[in-house]
């Protein structure tokens, strides 16, 4: 198990990213949460197998059909303990 942590760049607020993140992340069987940043960005951080999250990360280089992806920023950790499920935090 791996902790992947995301910061997504371009138009990624107001256009369905953080739920459409729940869903993909749900249906690839990972935890974690999802939230916007004051800044416009939005961070995922996301717990599961490495070919699971290959697959939230290369979807995160697309985003919803109404997203924008400019750039993605992605940096690994050691899983501090694994999340109940996958939320979409403030």
């Amino acid at each position: 198990m791996k902790q992947a942590r995301l910061l997504v760049h371009g138009h990624v607020q107001g256009v369905w990213f953080r739920e459409s993140t729940r869903q993909e992340a749900t249906r690839l069987g990972l935890t974690g949460w999802v939230r916007n940043l004051p800044a416009g960005t939005v961070e995922i951080v996301a717990v599961g197998e490495d070919d699971r999250l290959a697959g939230l990360i290369a979807w995160a280089h697309r985003g919803p059909r109404a997203a924008r992806v400019d750039r993605v920023d992605l940096t690994w950790h050691e899983p501090p303990g694994e999340f109940p499920d996958f939320r979409v935090t403030a």
